[in-house]
Formats: C-alpha cells, structure tokens, sequence
C-alpha cells in the first residue's frame, strides 16, 4: 500500500511474530511460548506518525523493540526504505549487517531519569551517537550538539550540566536531542511522555509536532493513553494480546470505532468536563495471557457480541473501508459509535 502522495512506504511489517519460550524443570526443557507479538502488519509511511495503542502487556513495547532490532523477532519481515531508496528487511540482519541503519533508525525512551547517563554531562550523553558515527572531531561534536539544543528548546551553555540538575521534561527534551543528533528517518518513541506531568506533556507533545514538521520527522508512537494518542498521531492501530485489532485514521478511529475493544477504550477515556457523564466501560472477564491465548478471536471471552463463530474461528485483520481495517467477523453490524461529547467535549471534530 502506497502512502498519500504515491510514495512507497517508509516502514513495511509484515506477519511480525515475537515468541519467548517457557521453560520448566531441571533440563530447562521448553513446554511453550508466551506469544507477545502475534501476526503483527502494518505500513508507516514518510513524514507520518503511527500511534500504536493497547494495555499494559499488549505487545506494543515488544513491537517497537523488533523494529529498532533492539530483539530478533521470532518470524516475519519488516520492510525498510534506505535514505538511497533501496529497501532491506530489518528481520534477518545481524549486528553488524545493522549498524550502518542505526543512524537512520533512532528511539525516543519512556523514562527521562534512567535514559540518561548521571555520569556524563549532556555534551556527552546528546554527542555520544556522533562519536560512534564517526564524527571524531571535538569541536564539530559541540556544534552539532548546541544546534541540536536549540532545536528542542534548551540553551547550549547547559550542554556542560549533569543530568541530575534538569527537570523531568528538560530531560526527555534532552532524549530528543539525543535521537535526533544522526538526523533520523524513523524514531520510535516508546511512551515519551507517560512518566511526566500532564502541563509537561503537552510542551513536549508540541515539540515533536514542530520537529516533524520542520524535520519531516517519521513518528511510530507507542502509548497507552488515547488523549494523547490523538494529539499527535495520523493514524492509529490498536493491540489487544499481541495482535492489532483495528487500524485507521486517527479521525475514523474516534468517530466510528469498528471493533468493540476499541469503542471500550474510548467510552473509557477521562473527559476534563464535569458535565459530560463518566464513560467508565466495565468489559467482562480478564486479558486472556498471551501464554495460553483462547480459540477463534482473541476478545471473544470479553465480547458482549460474541457468538460461535467468533469462539471457533479466528477473524483476519481485513479492509471494511479506505484506509480503515477490523479483525472482526461482525465489525460490518455492530453499531459502536462514541458520543460525540466523549469525542471532544468543546465541540469539535477530528
């Protein structure tokens, strides 16, 4: 599938599986696999971001590990665009095969207190990725870092500080700097902002949207919070027990959800109105462990539309409309539209 201008994808998945065995006894001998990442597909495209949702344990984190081949996965390809436009497949490479794309590939951490080095000064932690690439040359390296603190908002003199003497959200904006210094194709941000205050998440949310922009930065966005995922995301797929159940435009996803687990999510999103009524969604049952995961569909136990069907047969992740793909076998009569007031409590759509 090609992007919005024609363009081939910048990031192909496809059948992405990440297995990690369960090993018991004496003779360590293996007696199953927790299934973490399952049939995982999807495209990301150049100049996109690409929210990737789901619980705690859903496999998004394991996802976003397989791509930056921080872990081998277990099968699958994922299709990469070099900056020369020839494409590789991330899967099979090994370290060494890898080191040339880790300029192009860079990653965003969750936590900005344990992401960064209290031992090196921020000269250090933000032009450690230049020194491995190469730029030997001290003084390019404290160019390259100035501008880099400037681009996210924090004076160059500080580049001389430790980390300790920096907020929160001073530090993941020095985590920014810090995956942009080799001037990134793709970065991966694997919950960004979920360790910091909400007024600080919302600087840095609008950080990332000027950078895209002014870099034409690509974003796969792993998060568990909707509000922000809707912030900043174009598309978004959802996960539930190592497989995406839903991916659409960030738009379709809110305005017509089409699998359930998708519209429990929404209806279950605080709102900061006290005239919009609670949306809590209580769904029935418990995550099904990615170890022993049920028959048929996955959400089957949870579902308050399952039928024999869904028990027995497992759905496929298909296309209903332009853009907007289920794994549901019911998804074309199931009428799951969020409030509108739940959607967005001043009114607008979008």
């Amino acid at each position: 599938m090609s992007g919005p201008d024609g363009a081939q994808p910048l990031l192909r998945v496809r059948n992405l599986r990440k297995f990690f065995p369960i090993v018991k006894g004496v003779f360590s001998r293996t007696v199953g696999h927790v299934r973490a990442v399952d049939d995982v597909g999807f495209d990301v495209h150049e100049g996109e971001t690409l929210g990737l949702v789901g619980e705690s344990g859903c496999g998004k984190t394991t996802t976003s590990r397989c791509i930056l081949r921080a872990m081998a996965p277990t099968s699958g390809e994922m299709l990469y665009r070099r900056r020369d436009g020839s494409t590789v497949d991330l899967a099979p490479l090994s370290r060494r095969e890898l080191r040339p794309l880790r300029a192009e590939i860079q990653m965003i951490f969750q936590d900005p207190f344990g992401s960064l080095n209290p031992r090196m000064t921020l000269f250090d932690n933000v032009g450690e990725p230049l020194l491995v690439n190469g730029m030997s040359n001290r003084g390019e390296r404290m160019d390259r870092v100035a501008e880099l603190l400037r681009l996210v908002g924090l004076r160059p003199e500080f580049m001389h500080r430790f980390p300790h003497a920096f907020s929160g959200g001073q530090r993941q904006r020095i985590g920014i700097a810090r995956a942009l210094s080799t001037n990134p194709r793709l970065v991966v941000a694997d919950e960004p902002v979920s360790a910091l205050d909400v007024s600080v998440q919302a600087q840095v949310l609008n950080l990332l949207l000027e950078l895209q922009q002014r870099l034409r930065l690509t974003f796969l966005f792993v998060a568990h919070d909707l509000s922000v995922v809707r912030h900043i995301s174009d598309r978004v797929a959802v996960m539930y027990v190592g497989q995406i159940v839903e991916l659409a435009p960030t738009k379709s996803i809110f305005e017509r959800p089409l699998h359930p687990y998708t519209a429990a999510l929404l209806k279950a999103v605080p709102v900061a109105d006290p005239r919009v009524p609670a949306g809590d969604v209580l769904l029935k049952g418990e995550v099904p462990s990615p170890a022993s995961p049920p028959a048929g569909c996955y959400f089957n136990p949870r579902c308050p539309f399952a039928d024999e069907r869904c028990r027995r047969e497992a759905p496929v992740l298909r296309e209903l409309a332009t853009g907007h793909s289920v794994r549901c076998h019911h998804a074309e009569r199931l009428q799951l539209a969020v409030p509108q007031e739940r959607i967005d409590p001043a009114g607008r759509s979008g």
